[in-house]
């Protein structure tokens, strides 16, 4: 295979590390990004000049300009943009620290947003690339209580994503939105903060923390499956416009997409007696619960 030049944030645990180490054991390179680029000193020692970690903050669009111009310059060139980076923190909407839900959100979305502009002028002038948006299937399916402004932030990161693929395609570019399922990772451990939950949301986000705290699924993917799985796919001439990562994912989106399917359909006589054309007044569905 031939070398490719990775770009990957969040690179010290999770995600990030395992596709990091991916990549360097599929021999090529990676500039490796994070808060603490510190805690990637064993793969510098192990790799050498095949990696270069960078201290950033994906917040701060300077300094992501700055990490990709040092990157490309140490390197020669990037092909591979990865937008890792990225936590959440769980309480419902109404009594959710206002700030914090901002601050995921300046992560989670505005992160992404910063990296993905800088890096299209440098991938253009490199002849194209891609660049991976890690999203998540709750960014397509949606619905998880306690989640709100992570799952706001990855529909977002969605929407921005279509729109980039639309623009970027001309300079060969290539955007994929990975949408994982539960996974091996420090996700929905200790870098989640959880909010006391009051008796009202004991239904609805209670079950939501017990079901995160037992359940097998959140746990049931390999995270160097998944790398590989990337490092292999990169490669590919043609790319998905979204890869599902792991069965629940699956399951959960197909499902999703179904009653999606049903739903539009059975509200297609309403839908089009908006338009001026169109017959009207029309008989609604019947008013039963689904």
């Amino acid at each position: 295979m031939a070398q490719l030049v990775w770009f990957v944030t969040g690179s010290t645990r999770g995600f990030g590390r395992a596709l990091v180490t991916a990549a360097l054991e599929a021999g090529d390179a990676v500039a490796a990004t994070a808060r603490r680029p510190e805690q990637l000193s064993d793969l510098k020692a192990e790799y050498g000049d095949r990696i270069v970690p960078i201290a950033v903050d994906v917040t701060d669009a300077g300094a992501v300009r700055s990490a990709l111009q040092a990157a490309r310059d140490y390197f020669g060139r990037i092909d591979v943009v990865v937008n890792n980076a990225g936590y959440a923190n769980l309480a419902p909407v109404e009594i959710a620290d206002e700030q914090d839900f901002r601050t995921q959100f300046e992560t989670n979305f505005w992160g992404v947003y910063n990296v993905s502009k800088a890096a299209i002028p440098l991938l253009r002038d490199g002849g194209g690339g891609t660049i991976i948006q890690f999203s998540s299937v709750g960014g397509r399916v949606g619905g998880s209580a306690g989640l709100g402004s992570y799952q706001a932030a990855k529909f977002a990161v969605d929407g921005l994503s279509r729109v980039l693929a639309t623009e970027t395609e001309a300079f060969g570019i290539r955007i994929l939105v990975v949408e994982p399922s539960g996974f091996a990772t420090d996700w929905s451990g200790s870098s989640m903060a959880v909010a006391d939950i009051p008796p009202e949301y004991e239904t609805s986000l209670g079950e939501r923390l017990r079901f995160m705290r037992t359940s097998d699924l959140l746990r049931a993917g390999d995270p160097v499956r998944a790398a590989g799985i990337l490092i292999r796919i990169v490669r590919r001439q043609h790319l998905p416009t979204h890869l599902l990562l792991g069965a629940y994912a699956v399951t959960s989106a197909l499902d999703y997409t179904r009653k999606q399917h049903a739903e539009a359909e059975e509200w297609a006589g309403v839908s089009r007696s908006a338009d001026f054309i169109e017959p009207y007044p029309v008989e609604f569905p019947e008013d039963a619960a689904p």
